[in-house]
């Protein structure tokens, strides 16, 4: 999936504009997404990916003045396929976590909010580490929820998925007894839809600066720091025009920029 800038003249204004230098003549950005997450990102039946990362995305490319591809790869391997040199930079929810700083550097935030459990409506589950020993937690792989399980709730049963669909999949066959992920995307990619409406939230928000982090962040290669600012430059103007709140509002119905977690 491409989008272009409409002319080089467009790129050099917003470069005086805002400090963003415009893309040189036939250089591509290559932005490494998901896909299997909504509604940050799902995939279409004919292949075309959607949601609010997605957009963002382009918005931000667009801002930048710059001719952008997006490379759809699974979590496991998206920082590695960054580092490989597949795609230049990831739009893809990814939090900004200190373990992550340590192979990836990171723009500044574009939204955050915080994560919750979800379980059968009149469950009783008790979502505290006492309550949920013994009990099978479904969790996506390499994700911030996985740090926080394995720290926070070192005796409940932990199941990890290759996608936040297959999590909610097992969950609603019962074969797990509740799963932790995004507030936003549990609520939005399941409870609001047929398969998730005998579930519901259990607990509070749930928060550890250590797994969670400063909000999700778009990850770049170390070094690449033109890219980052780039970025960050990009982020502070589609705040400041409406193209942010545009693109929110077509999916939730807060500002998720703002949100945090209520730890």
């Amino acid at each position: 999936m491409k989008r272009f800038v409409t002319a080089l003249a467009a790129a050099a204004v917003l470069a005086v504009a805002t400090g963003i230098a415009p893309a040189s003549a036939g250089e591509k950005l290559r932005i490494g997404v998901e896909g299997a997450y909504p509604p940050f990102s799902w995939k279409e039946a004919d292949g075309t990916l959607m949601g609010f990362d997605i957009d963002i995305a382009m918005a931000l490319c667009d801002k930048m003045g710059r001719e952008c591809e997006l490379v759809e790869q699974d979590w496991d391997g998206i920082i590695p396929a960054l580092m490989a040199k597949k795609y230049d930079a990831i739009v893809a929810s990814m939090s900004i976590t200190e373990e992550r700083k340590k192979r990836v550097d990171f723009t500044n935030k574009y939204y955050h909010e915080p994560a919750k459990f979800v379980a059968a409506k009149g469950s009783g589950l008790d979502a505290s580490p006492d309550g949920m020993a013994g009990k099978s937690v479904g969790v996506q792989r390499g994700t911030i929820h996985q740090c926080y399980m394995e720290k926070v709730f070192p005796d409940t049963e932990l199941r990890l998925y290759g996608t936040q669909e297959e999590v909610f999949l097992d969950l609603a066959s019962g074969r797990i007894d509740a799963q932790i992920a995004s507030s936003l995307q549990a609520e939005e990619g399941f409870l609001n839809t047929d398969a998730g409406k005998d579930f519901e939230f259990v607990g509070g928000d749930q928060f550890l600066l250590e797994c969670h982090g400063e909000g999700a962040g778009i990850a770049v290669r170390k070094g690449e720091d033109e890219l980052r600012e780039s970025f960050n430059a990009a982020i502070k103007e589609i705040r400041d025009d409406g193209t942010y709140k545009a693109i929110n509002d077509k999916y939730f119905e807060t500002d998720i920029y703002g949100a945090e977690p209520g730890a």
